[in-house]
């Protein structure tokens, strides 16, 4: 099989709880001044809270295109949700990306499936595109139960309305290897991205981009890009080194 060539290649830097002024300053510069091939990969970064302002105007002239997104949002319009954070506020100050469903939202937050759905839903509606993670623990992938697992966590967004559907990247993170060192293989990762894109409705699911994360590095993400259903990449850590990144977006 080979990759389907309609799937553009999307790389997304999660900068997850880090940073400073004065430190994304030194990356944002590094990350304008990089240069990639942007018709061949699209580049994002999802970054806190209080520095969205700040990388979408550090990024606004890049040498190539890098758009920002956010790690998380309310499934609420508006409201007295006190320290939520509405999707229309994110698409005001410039967000084009959320990531909803991360292990670490449902590990430290207890976000179940249905949450995550209403997350999406939420995005979606207000112009944004949603990044969904799936993934399971060691203990679920020792007993071979990764599959069902994904397609379970999946399953609350696939019943929603393909209008929404057909807007969302879905990122499959194993949590095991989650700023562990370890990454699955190639093929255990090929394997899991072929199983999420037989389960998408048939008319989208050549159009949806999976990304791979889980300690992606520049050292094995060419041979996790070779695989004909990994579109990307979802990174954490080697967002945070522009050089590291860059190389990722590059392979």
């Amino acid at each position: 099989m080979t990759r389907s060539l309609s799937r553009r290649r999307l790389v997304v830097g999660n900068w997850k709880m880090n940073g400073t002024l004065a430190e994304n300053k030194v990356l944002l510069q590094a990350l304008s001044q990089a240069s990639f091939d942007s018709q061949a990969c699209e580049v994002a970064v999802c970054v806190p809270f209080p520095y969205i302002v700040q990388a979408r105007d550090g990024l606004a002239t890049a040498a190539n295109p890098i758009t920002v997104g956010a790690q998380d949002v309310s499934p609420h319009a508006s409201g007295a949700y006190t320290g939520e954070v509405a999707a229309a506020m994110l698409a005001d100050v410039g967000c084009q990306w959320v990531i909803v469903g991360h292990s670490e939202r449902r590990q430290y937050h207890d976000e179940t499936d249905q949450q995550v759905a209403h997350k999406v839903a939420a995005a979606v509606a207000a112009g944004l595109k949603p990044i969904v993670c799936v993934g399971e623990t060691l203990a679920q992938q020792q007993a071979g139960q990764t599959l069902r697992v994904v397609a379970s966590q999946l399953a609350p967004i696939l019943a929603l309305d393909s209008q929404v559907i057909q807007q969302i990247v879905i990122a499959y993170e194993p949590i095991w290897a989650i700023g562990t060192g370890h990454t699955a293989t190639p093929q255990q990762a090929q394997e899991v991205h072929a199983a999420i894109r037989a389960g998408l409705p048939s008319e989208l699911a050549d159009g949806i981009r999976l990304l791979y994360g889980g300690s992606v590095n520049p050292d094995n993400a060419q041979a996790l890009f070779d695989m004909p259903d990994i579109d990307g990449a979802l990174v954490g850590g080697a967002s945070l080194r522009a050089n590291q990144f860059i190389s990722i977006v590059t392979a």
